[in-house]
């Protein structure tokens, strides 16, 4: 996964896969979604994005423990 700001434009792609972008779509306005030629989502940006977030600059990872399963 690579997260990239582009202050230029104001956006924020999160890319999931290098899989070639088949197709887009806006899923909510200044959202738009893209899928492979399977139907998989391989990326999304966010347009304004300093307008829709406190800072678009700044990223943070966090990996959630595993659910315990009851014995």
């Amino acid at each position: 996964m690579k997260v990239v700001y582009d202050p230029e434009v104001d956006s924020l792609s999160v890319l999931l896969s290098d899989a070639p972008v088949a197709e887009s779509d806006q899923a909510k306005p200044g959202v738009i979604l893209d899928y492979d030629d399977g139907g998989n989502m391989v990326s999304f940006e966010i347009l304004d994005a300093s307008k829709r977030m406190a800072n678009p600059m700044s990223v943070e990872y966090a990996v959630m423990p595993p659910l315990r399963r009851p014995a």
